[in-house]
């Protein structure tokens, strides 16, 4: 298995390389803006550093939390995540009619602008990963919209590599990617098509890598996370089901998934969302964090400017956080599900409970921000 990914790694690579050096490029459009460029702009703020590239999430447990959504009633508004295509994941879940993607580093924004342009592309989930994953589309593909999870893992594993469609997928993607006029340098073209080309290399065993770390060869990988289950044992991904990828899909070609560069503790980009969430008339619904709070409290600081960026958000007595935990600190989180979520624990809190926990004085360690205030399943 090991040496058939390397293989098709060398081979995605190569490719990568000859585009590289023969580059399709995108016809020269006027300088121009658009509302979702203009709202990419408004929103962001100066990038910062993680020290891990998240291509894809670590979290094989992010999807446990499904029950908790739907006990506490999180539906609509304003999504707020971190992260890569996670995400789409838990916005296919809650249905808001505006979400936001906000990272740090300016690099998931930009990823967010490929998945963009595959969406706009892409007819249904099959389409779709086969312009991620550089595979041929079948010439059926409109008979895949309601064929299973299984399936379509089945086609990607099977099929090889095609060198003319990762050519005309990156042409299309790019052209698309043009079209959404936000402002790039060529450094940005270039992590773009890194990013495309570590999908290509690896499929559906791509995971997550931190930077100057030991990776973890536990870490979910693509597939994994596809047929990711809720607490029941049943898949609730974007990609388990076609309904939900094409709400995504939706809200994709719509405008209504922007990607913005912020630090969830930082002066601008959380108080922008909440501001453009109260001239709009919406409540923040949910807040995903993965486990940003960890480095908050533990290493990086800005625990409190986030708590006041939180508190600043429009919200209701639904409105919830939802972390993970990665028991870093010898403690298993009750929530943690053996064979599920293997190294991770994924929970919700009420956005209010932390409040009042954090006007109480009650959280003063990272033990005590994870330990308590969940809701239970």
């Amino acid at each position: 298995m090991m040496r058939a990914v390397r293989t098709r790694r060398r081979i995605a690579l190569a490719m990568f390389a000859f585009a590289m050096a023969h580059p399709v490029r995108a016809q020269e459009r006027p300088a121009s803006d658009s509302s979702f460029s203009a709202l990419v702009a408004r929103l962001s703020e100066t990038g910062g550093y993680f020290d891990s590239d998240n291509i894809i999430s670590n979290e094989a447990s992010y999807l446990q939390v499904t029950s908790q959504l739907t006990k506490v009633g999180t539906h609509g508004g304003v999504y707020i995540g971190v992260g890569p295509d996670q995400n789409f994941s838990y916005i296919a879940l809650i249905r808001p009619s505006m979400a936001f993607m906000l990272d740090i580093r300016r690099d998931n924004m930009l990823e967010h602008l490929l998945f963009k342009s595959f969406f706009a592309q892409s007819r249904n989930r099959l389409e779709y990963l086969c312009r991620l994953f550089g595979k041929p589309i079948p010439a059926d593909i409109e008979l895949w919209n309601n064929r299973s999870v299984g399936l379509i893992v089945a086609y990607i594993q099977q099929t090889p590599t095609d060198s003319a469609s990762v050519q005309a997928y990156r042409r299309a993607s790019n052209d698309r990617i043009t079209a959404f006029h936000v402002a790039l340098d060529p450094r940005d073209r270039s992590v773009i098509d890194r990013y495309r080309a570590e999908f290509i290399a690896d499929g559906l065993e791509t995971r997550y890598s931190s930077l100057g770390r030991n990776n973890r060869m536990d870490y979910p990988t693509f597939g994994q996370l596809m047929i990711a289950a809720d607490r029941s044992g049943k898949p609730v991904g974007y990609l388990a089901d076609e309904e939900a990828f094409q709400y995504v899909r939706s809200m994709q070609v719509r405008d209504r998934i922007v990607p913005v560069v912020g630090n969830v503790a930082g002066a601008k980009a959380v108080k922008a969302i909440g501001t453009y969430a109260k001239e709009h008339g919406l409540k923040v619904s949910a807040f995903y964090l993965s486990n940003v709070e960890q480095y908050l409290i533990t290493r990086d600081g800005g625990f409190d400017e986030y708590a006041a960026n939180v508190k600043a958000l429009p919200h209701d007595s639904t409105g919830v956080i939802i972390r993970s935990y990665f028991g870093r600190f010898g403690v298993a989180h009750p929530l943690f599900t053996p064979g599920r979520g293997t190294i991770s624990a994924s929970m919700i809190e009420r956005v209010d409970s932390f409040l009042k926990r954090v006007q109480a004085g009650e959280i003063r360690t990272y033990p005590d921000l994870v330990f308590n205030g969940f809701v239970q399943p």
